[in-house]
């Protein structure tokens, strides 16, 4: 029945920190859309490959939205797409501490192996490699 995720939606804290972490760090782009005479500057989102992560800020949450909407309580899992090692270089050029790893995971489809960092708002990021043939 359900064939892929679409989007998400994270609630932030700071929307700057956040765009500046997952454009910076993250290598995301910011994308506006639903713009409207009643939203002028639209809504936010964090666009990579075929998905997005729509923003919302906390106390200001779009509707309808999840029944406790807080920041720092996802924990998402994103795949890379160059080896780990070059993402762990970058982060490290970057000063972002990696809280864990690397280390052997399991992901959708077969093994994987993962670094942990947090985000601005303290959301658990996982960022994983599979095995490259």
């Amino acid at each position: 029945m359900i064939d892929r995720l679409d989007h998400l939606v994270l609630t932030t804290a700071c929307p700057e920190a956040c765009i500046d972490f997952y454009t910076r760090v993250l290598g995301m782009t910011v994308e506006r859309f639903g713009v409207s005479e009643a939203l002028p500057q639209g809504r936010l989102a964090l666009r990579f490959g075929r998905q997005k992560i729509n923003v919302h800020v906390k106390g200001a949450e779009f509707a309808p939205r999840a029944h406790l909407p807080v920041p720092g309580a996802l924990d998402l899992c994103f795949i890379v797409e160059r080896p780990l090692d070059e993402v762990i270089a970058r982060l490290g050029a970057l000063g972002v501490p990696v809280l864990e790893g690397p280390g052997p995971r399991t992901g959708a489809t077969g093994p994987i192996r993962s670094i942990y960092l947090r985000d601005p708002d303290l959301n658990l990021i996982e960022l994983s490699e599979y095995p490259r043939a």
